[in-house]
């Protein structure tokens, strides 16, 4: 099975513009992504709208391409991308261009999801454990899903899922294996193509998540589990915390 990794990264940034060059440890935060990326997948692209961020990747050696400004998502960039690039790929990966400290081991896990024939797109969770507060697993900008007996996604929301009955919200997270969703997608080629075709559905608005669009038509969205936590740079205040992290994890 062929793989093809792209990172989407756009310069401008609502809450934090031009957040794929910031610097974080003496390197651009695409670098890092790319290079934690290159270690599992052989052809890997940053697919952007901006001259400045083609320019840094193709600069530190790594593979850029050119997209249109108008895209709705990084999901319909990465297929102009792949309609570009061309080539007799399986499977494309999305790995998030924000994403500094991604592990080789979750792309991995993510690739092995398509062993099973049955997975249309993958995508990976991560279990809450005891020790994280209750806070934690309330943040609406941290997503949850349930999947089935076989891996498969249930649904995704920015609530609680499941509600635990007969409980107080302070003991659920010992009384149910909670997932986080980790934003790094996979899809087999031509799901890709149909996925960004579709309009937004109901559970996507509703919920501002776009894997509920693919839930929703029906799509197999298999599940891989990781137990290592990932750091995204949402807003210059990520940054400061990936800072923290990369200077703990250098220093041991």
């Amino acid at each position: 099975m062929k793989f093809l990794g792209i990172i989407p990264a756009r310069f401008a940034s609502t809450r934090f513009p031009g957040k794929p060059l910031v610097m974080l440890g003496g390197k651009t935060v695409i670098e890092r992504v790319y290079k934690q990326v290159i270690k599992v997948i052989e052809d890997v692209y940053v697919a952007t709208d901006d001259d400045k961020i083609y320019d840094a990747v193709i600069g530190f050696g790594g593979k850029a391409i050119m997209t249109s400004p108008n895209h709705r998502s990084g999901t319909d960039r990465i297929q102009e991308a792949v309609e570009k690039i061309g080539g007799d790929y399986d499977v494309i990966i999305n790995i998030q261009g924000d994403e500094p400290f991604i592990h080789p081991s979750q792309i991995e896990t993510v690739c092995e999801c398509f062993k099973d024939n049955a997975t249309q797109i993958a995508t990976l969770g991560k279990p809450f454990t005891s020790s994280q507060d209750f806070k934690d697993l309330e943040n609406p900008n941290s997503p949850k899903l349930i999947t089935d007996n076989n891996g498969f996604a249930l649904y995704f929301s920015r609530s609680i899922i499941p509600f635990i009955r007969n409980y107080p919200k302070e003991e659920w997270i010992g009384k149910f294996p909670f997932l986080k969703h980790i934003g790094l997608y996979a899809y087999r080629k031509d799901v890709l193509a149909e996925v960004t075709k579709m309009e937004p559905s109901s559970l996507e608005i509703a919920e501002s998540l776009e894997q509920l669009r693919w839930l929703q038509n029906g799509y197999k969205i298999k599940v891989g589990t990781t137990d290592i936590e990932t750091i995204g740079i949402d807003t210059p205040e990520d940054l400061k915390k990936a800072e923290e992290f990369l200077n703990k994890t250098e220093n041991n």
